[in-house]
């Protein structure tokens, strides 16, 4: 006699499959979960609301997707560990996709949960209804599309294995990264009864993102001597960088954000010192993903130099098969490749690193007025924290300046794309991930550009973030590139001014006060100093006026200066 079918499982209301997404989300090692509000997606915010009250989740309530999304994204990065941004559906999902192509391209696992009209209400005309499943393209891991009733479980935690990077069989195929999560809900969108979180598995702790060792590297065999090879720590690098250089006797040529930025072989100012010991490179070992300096750029990109790229897991932000140089995963490969560094190389490099910087610090001492060298300089010098830098100018003053017998707690950017967009709500986020006091760095427009990210709700958690705003008026990157060369200039000049320079006025005082955030100005190197010297305490900004029509000047006398006194490496 043949046994009847099972039948199908009764499709669950929008309560208990919201209940069921949210516990799928805390046993895959969710904890921050940022929420902007929507009707569409009230029942996973009431699901949200009983794990928050059980102290299963911590939430954080943005009015903003987009200043969501990379609140979400610097928990992320603050926490080592995924974190999710729930939304409703419409525009309210694309508001996301900045966030989520930085995420991409960073390797930072975003959980994106967006909420959506059932399947009988989709291509009817029916309210905030469009297209949301695949919205984000080639820029996530996994992108799941949830019918309405259906449960969630299964499929939610695959696809938080995608964003860490670990799938069921532990071994990586693809970097972290961004996941979306589209959820079709049903009315009625209000729990009508008792909707119980099912039990979840232990939360998980911090670093669940894949990273390399950080162990000091071991001899290794055959290992070639007497070489002029130098290491390049680019952004998220880490100290293994600094351990590898130091080890082999290897200059380091370290960004800010490498975390690398220490050590006995690391040079401050390389970037000034490229043009005039980079001849003598025969090899480069590169840790990360540099991104800051043409003068960089054009050492990789030497016929010439023999490159090696070391490479421990898959990264985001190259398609293999794209890149001339040898990827290496190991590092006895990698001492191999290296060699140490011959007699009198390193020296040769620090002589330098050390003239060089005393003659930027002159420079310096002279000038009658604030910069932003200046700014980034006590910056660097006064953060014992946190710190997060801004793209544009600002994280290239820093990478000129900053000392290497110094480094803050963890220094983050957004390099996956470096744009300027959601700074704020980045640094608003990594305050946030661990309480750990933070500052951050940026320019006038990227502070505008994201100034909606200083809104938070009544009641909402306030982070300790000393927000310092270099205040130029303006695009003053752009008078450092070609825009702001002589024969551009004198044909175009109002031209750049008003589409690169972008002018303003905005007074941020009464941005501040608009915001209910401590406020005040620094005109000069004591007020700078003694303002980087208060503790961080809950939220407030500094603001630093300069000019930015003298910049390229500056840059122009600190290049004349580094080339008056250092002489080159020998052949």
């Amino acid at each position: 006699m043949t046994k009847p079918a099972t039948p199908p499982p009764a499709p669950l209301d929008s309560a208990a499959s919201a209940a069921r997404a949210v516990a799928a989300l805390v046993a895959g090692g969710v904890v921050d979960v940022v929420v902007a509000p929507g009707s569409r997606s009230a029942p996973l915010a009431y699901a949200l609301a009983d794990a928050e009250a059980a102290g299963r989740v911590r939430l954080h309530v943005r009015i903003d997707e987009r200043s969501a999304a990379f609140t979400a994204l610097g928990l992320a990065l603050g926490a080592q560990r995924p974190a999710a941004v729930v939304t409703t559906s419409g525009t309210a999902v694309g508001e996301l996709l900045p966030a989520v192509m930085e995420a991409n391209h960073a390797a930072v696992p975003l959980v994106v949960v967006s909420a959506d009209r059932p399947g009988e209400l989709r291509g009817t005309g029916a309210n905030q209804t469009t297209v949301q499943p695949d919205l984000f393209g080639v820029h996530v891991r996994a992108n799941l599309d949830l019918r309405a009733g259906e449960d969630p479980t299964g499929p939610i935690t695959d696809a938080l294995r995608a964003a860490v990077g670990r799938p069921a069989d532990g071994v990586p195929t693809q970097p972290p990264g961004p996941v979306h999560l589209n959820l079709a809900y049903r009315d009625p969108l209000v729990p009508t009864g008792a909707t119980t979180v099912p039990a979840a598995a232990p939360v998980p702790g911090p670093a669940v993102v894949p990273a390399a060792a950080t162990g000091a590297p071991a001899p290794a065999n055959g290992q070639r001597d007497g070489t002029r090879t130098v290491v390049v720590a680019g952004h998220g690098a880490g100290e293994l960088a600094a351990v590898f250089a130091a080890h082999l006797d290897l200059p380091l040529l370290a960004e800010p954000s490498s975390n690398a930025r220490f050590g006995t072989s690391a040079i401050a100012p390389y970037r000034l010192l490229l043009e005039h010991l980079g001849p003598a490179i025969t090899r480069v070992v590169t840790f990360g993903r540099p991104t800051l300096s043409r003068p960089v750029t054009a050492l990789l990109a030497r016929a010439d130099v023999e490159h090696a790229l070391y490479l421990p897991a898959p990264v985001a932000w190259f398609e293999e098969g794209r890149r001339t140089e040898r990827i290496i995963d190991t590092l006895p490969d990698l001492l191999e490749f290296a060699g140490r560094g011959e007699e009198g190389w390193l020296r040769s490099w620090r002589e330098a690193g050390a003239s060089t910087d005393a003659a930027v610090q002159s420079l310096l001492a002279d000038e009658d007025r604030i910069t932003g060298l200046h700014v980034a300089d006590a910056v660097w010098e006064y953060t014992d924290g946190n710190l997060v830098l801004g793209s544009s100018n600002p994280i290239r003053d820093v990478d000129l300046v900053a000392a290497t017998d110094w480094h803050p707690l963890e220094v983050f950017a957004n390099r996956g794309l470096a744009g300027i967009d959601g700074t704020v709500s980045t640094a608003t986020g990594v305050a946030l991930a661990a309480g750990i006091p933070t500052r951050v760095l940026m320019g006038d427009l990227t502070f505008l550009h994201d100034v909606g990210g200083l809104l938070l709700g009544s009641g909402e958690p306030q982070p300790d973030l000393h927000i310092v705003v270099l205040n130029d008026g303006g695009g003053g990157i752009f008078g450092l590139l070609e825009h702001g060369a002589e024969a551009t200039t004198e044909r175009y000049g109002a031209a750049v001014e008003r589409l690169f320079g972008t002018p303003h006025t905005v007074d941020l005082a009464a941005l501040a006060a608009a915001y209910g955030l401590h406020y005040e100005r620094a005109t000069t190197l004591e007020e700078l100093d003694t303002a980087m010297e208060r503790p961080i305490r809950g939220r407030s900004i500094l603001e630093v006026r300069t000019d930015r029509s003298t910049l390229r000047d500056l840059h122009a006398r600190i290049r004349l200066a580094v080339s008056d006194g250092v002489r080159p490496v020998p052949g």
